[in-house]
């Protein structure tokens, strides 16, 4: 009777024993761009859809509680400056330091046709020395309903995979 009151009453100060839950990695999502080289410019329709995509990809990072998503309001100005945030020699990820991110992702869309489009989502730690991963998904149809399963696709499928 002894040995149980002694486990029972260091249970008690000890508390339940669970695992340590990792904090949500901050990471800021930058409004997608269309990558550089479409036959066609992209149409005003194609812009909305574009901003419509990203903010549906924020709110799938944060619905997964592995990500809090930062603001990056106070860079907006800057990043809209930079037509290419995958050749700017480092700048997503210096902006990404400025709004306090861990860690950044930054998507591109690759029109061929209206046909034949790809998402594409790259995330990049602010760690010293860590790699970037890239995440890519093709789309058939230049429509709200492809680029929203293809979205959902890449972050269930591709991104929590990881």
């Amino acid at each position: 009777m002894r040995l149980i009151a002694g486990w029972c009453a260091l249970a008690a100060v000890l508390g339940p024993i669970a695992p340590a839950q990792a904090e949500p990695e901050k990471v800021a999502v930058f409004d997608f761009q269309f990558a550089k080289g479409a036959p066609t410019p992209p149409t005003d329709d194609d812009k909305a859809r574009l901003t419509k995509t990203a903010d549906e990809f924020r709110s799938l990072l944060e619905k997964t509680g592995r990500y809090t998503v930062v603001p990056t309001d106070a860079v907006k100005d800057d990043v809209a400056k930079i037509a290419d945030l995958r050749a700017c020699g480092g700048c997503a990820e210096t902006f990404g330091q400025k709004v306090g991110a861990e860690a950044v992702f930054v998507g591109a869309v690759q029109k061929v046709s209206n046909l034949i489009l790809n998402i594409n989502v790259y995330y990049k730690p602010l760690k010293d020395g860590a790699p970037e991963k890239a995440y890519s998904v093709d789309l058939r149809g230049n429509t709200d309903e492809s680029f929203d399963r293809g979205i959902k696709y890449l972050v269930k499928n591709q991104i929590l995979e990881r």
